[in-house]
């Protein structure tokens, strides 16, 4: 599996992974200022954007094995690493199954595995992916909160009708690989520094389902961004940045 990828920035290598039916792009106002920093790969996931996409479901463990195979196709190991949501417990099984490739790692809105919420919001998705306006809507009311929403309108009722979206087999995969992902009686082995970022106010992924996987984890951090929900990484932008940044710069409690 050939991922496809964008690059940009000077410096020692950064791998970053996407969630749920968004492709690599989705991180430029991250790496526009991570690059200042760091060499930032943005990857499209199998199934998303440019990259190939076979008959699924997926799983994060292959998806995983997908990154591994860029980072040593690149020469970028050991790298930093940071995953958003699906891309998050695909990030944690790359450190279980190549600690080699992992330096450093954050997970941001993600799970060590799901709770019967999470699971049955990832199986029902996929039932209405061929209703692209009621579907973008009802992933919008779960990953942002109110005040984003009104403060946004136009734009997100605008992405209800964007081009360009996931075909429903590969979303559907997707879901899938979500779903069965269950790290949890193995993250004790994952020994790269770890952050784990969340909202308090997520409704997608709970912020209950965070803190399990940074307990998890050895000496992980937690980090709680306080009034914003599953994107609390776009909706406190400038500080979600700084923290992450100084932590993948080797300073282990985030500013």
């Amino acid at each position: 599996m050939e991922l496809a990828y964008t690059e940009i920035g000077v410096g020692e290598p950064l791998v970053l992974i996407m969630g749920l039916g968004a492709p690599g792009t989705a991180w430029e106002p991250h790496t526009a200022a991570w690059s200042r920093s760091f060499r930032c790969l943005a990857a499209d996931n199998r199934g998303a954007g440019k990259s190939p996409a076979p008959p699924g479901p997926y799983t994060t463990a292959a998806m995983a094995d997908d990154y591994a195979d860029l980072i040593k196709g690149q020469e970028l190991g050991p790298a930093r690493v940071v995953g958003i949501s699906m891309g998050g417990a695909i990030a944690q099984e790359l450190a279980l199954r190549h600690p080699e490739l992992v330096s450093r790692l954050v997970l941001v809105a993600s799970w060590a595995r799901c709770d019967p919420h999470t699971a049955e919001i990832f199986r029902t998705l996929p039932l209405i992916w061929d209703r692209q306006e009621v579907a973008t809507a009802l992933l919008q009311w779960l990953i942002w909160t109110p005040g984003w929403f009104a403060a946004h309108e136009d734009e997100l009722l605008a992405e209800r009708t964007a081009p360009g979206r996931m075909s429903c087999s590969a979303f559907g995969a997707h879901a899938a690989a979500c779903v069965s992902h269950d790290a949890l009686d193995r993250l004790g082995g994952i020994r790269a520094p770890t952050l784990v970022t969340a909202g308090d106010a997520d409704l997608f992924v709970p912020p209950r389902l965070s803190r399990e996987l940074a307990e998890a984890v050895p000496g992980a951090t937690l980090e709680i961004f306080s009034g914003a929900g599953h994107t609390h990484h776009w909706e406190q932008l400038d500080r979600f940045n700084t923290i992450v940044e100084a932590w993948l710069l080797g300073e282990e409690r985030p500013l």
